[in-house]
């Protein structure tokens, strides 16, 4: 099954509904999933008849190797890709043209327009979008690879720890591992946080190191071979002696489980996201930790770090089967730390899937710290 121009014919519904000629599409990551090409400075016309991508002489190589079986308009070296664009268009003859809203900035709309004065053009910014929200075959196969590359990736990153490592040098090492296991490269830039700096969603690394404080909470992801993204946190105890500091861990670690674990049970098909995100919110809030709990439950994975479906407060969207998501509910505490967990799911038919597989509860994390009691 030819998956690429599967997604291009959905997506052809859009012409009709709009009344257009054709579609531009210029996200690179749209380009990618409608057509299986990887590089950039490059756009896909799609009309009823003809998928048409314009891009340069750098990539003919390239687009043989990724999407032998799409038409190419290759511009010269002394042609503007907007120029090459009005080009196209004008010469299918099209009038109205749907384009992406949020992948344009205002210079480039404004080139377009210069380029093809006479095409009326019906921005919008999510029609793609709506399409890769719900993953085929082989994007959760895909996506089930990066999950497997991060999680071979932490075993090694885990058992390899010693106390003196820096959040630096640990962010360097699991970008490291991750390409040792396969991946292209870490999803986004490793989190990697010591005590009471895990309180920072996204912290950058520091030169703080493990053994100042008794946990760690990482924050990692693998892009695999085929471009799509996993995303991960755990927190591990990294003690050398029992305190005071242990003991909220735990309680702390506990909530943010349960809480999960409350955000996992009420997931199925027809549910609806912002009341995934109360379930597991509502937990948190009854442990008095309501206003600790800043950021949305989960968002969606594939192509890019972070797509649709949000699941947060304000979402309506409706579950379905194949749509893939992370929960990963939070307590953040100032000047004391964070616990964050985190967890990739497929909705299935009958229900969901955790597709992670990484252990969650603390005394197992801790088995895999070299230096841990």
């Amino acid at each position: 099954m030819d998956y690429h121009a599967s997604r291009r014919e959905r997506l052809l519904g859009s012409l009709t509904e709009e009344h257009l000629d054709a579609l531009l599409i210029s996200s690179v990551y749209n380009v990618t999933y409608l057509t299986g090409f990887t590089g950039d400075s490059s756009c896909l016309v799609l009309t009823r008849q003809r998928a048409i991508l314009v891009s340069d002489p750098r990539y003919v190589g390239q687009l043989a190797d990724e999407c032998p079986e799409v038409e190419t308009h290759i511009r010269t070296p002394n042609t503007k890709l907007h120029e090459a664009i009005g080009h196209v268009l004008n010469k299918l003859g099209t009038r109205r043209v749907g384009c992406e809203s949020t992948a344009l900035t205002l210079a480039e709309a404004e080139a377009l327009r210069q380029a093809a004065p006479t095409i009326d053009w019906k921005p919008a910014s999510d029609r793609v979008e709506k399409l890769r929200m719900v993953k085929d075959a082989v994007e959760i196969a895909a996506i089930r690879e990066a999950i497997q590359i991060a999680e071979r990736a932490f075993t090694a990153f885990r058992g390899l720890l010693r106390p003196e490592d820096s959040e630096k040098e640990l962010a360097d090492a699991i970008e490291h591992y991750v390409r040792r296991c396969g991946g292209l490269k870490t999803a986004f830039p490793p989190i990697l946080a010591v005590g009471e700096r895990a309180a920072l969603p996204h912290c950058p690394p520091t030169s703080r190191r493990i053994h100042e404080r008794s946990f760690l909470l990482v924050d990692w992801g693998a892009m695999g071979p085929s471009g799509y993204r996993s995303d991960l946190t755990r927190v591990l105890p990294t003690h050398t002696k029992r305190s005071s500091a242990d003991t909220q861990l735990a309680e702390i670690h506990a909530i943010v489980l349960q809480a999960q674990e409350a955000a996992f049970a009420a997931i199925h098909p027809g549910a609806i996201a912002k009341d995934v995100d109360a379930a597991a919110r509502s937990v948190i809030e009854q442990a008095g930790y309501g206003s600790r709990f800043g950021h949305g439950l989960g968002h969606g994975i594939g192509l890019q770090i972070h797509e649709a479906p949000s699941v947060r407060g304000l979402s309506e969207t409706k579950l379905v089967p194949g749509m893939i998501f992370t929960l990963e509910p939070g307590i953040y505490l100032p000047d004391w730390g964070g616990v964050r967990l985190e967890d990739n799911v497929l909705v299935t038919e009958d229900g969901v899937e955790r597709l992670t597989t990484v252990p969650r509860g603390l005394q197992e994390l801790s088995a895999f710290v070299p230096f841990a009691e």
